[in-house]
């Protein structure tokens, strides 16, 4: 596995050396904070649509280096030489105190997953209280589906509001 970390990274951004940043989180994931040479974002979902030379050398970004890593896979197969990783992540970007540029806009998607797993349980919980019973299946599905986030590093609801209009503009780089 080809990876990259952080402070190396940030050291070829300075001088100059990185043509291709890739961030592969959602758009608003991007949007709320990235990396500052990262200007091009391509959701993991879209990266097989990547239209650069296959030696190119390109440096894949997400949040903690789960889905870049995959990205990275997927680059791979279809053919590309000269890929990485950033390891860790964003996390591990921001755990080494090297610069991000935030946006203000629309809330973080994590804290609009933690908004709306929290209404659909406390809807379930007390909609089975003073409702129907069965509204507890939705509680219990939102939190199997938290858990499951947890453990895999995989956020359906995160994807599913990343596809809300608030969520879909674009921010323009810096450069």
């Amino acid at each position: 596995m080809s990876n990259i970390a952080a402070k190396a990274l940030h050291n070829k951004i300075e001088q100059g050396e990185v043509h291709h940043l890739i961030d592969v989180r959602t758009i608003p994931e991007f949007n709320s904070e990235s990396i500052d040479a990262a200007c091009r974002n391509i959701p993991l979902d879209r990266i097989s649509t990547l239209d650069l030379p296959k030696e190119s050398e390109i440096i894949l970004v997400c949040a903690s280096g789960n889905r870049s890593s995959r990205a990275r896979e997927t680059l791979v197969e279809q053919g590309f030489t000269n890929v990485y990783s950033l390891d860790g992540g964003l996390a591990d970007w921001k755990g080494n105190k090297l610069p991000t540029k935030n946006v203000k806009g629309t809330l973080p998607i994590m804290r609009q997953v933690q908004i709306a797993a929290g209404i659909l349980i406390l809807v379930g919980t007390l909609g089975s209280l003073f409702i129907a019973s069965p509204l507890i299946w939705l509680a219990v599905f939102v939190g199997a589906g938290l858990a499951f986030a947890g453990l895999s590093g995989w956020c359906g609801m995160a994807i599913l509001l990343g596809y809300m209009p608030w969520n879909k503009k674009l921010q323009a780089c810096s450069s």
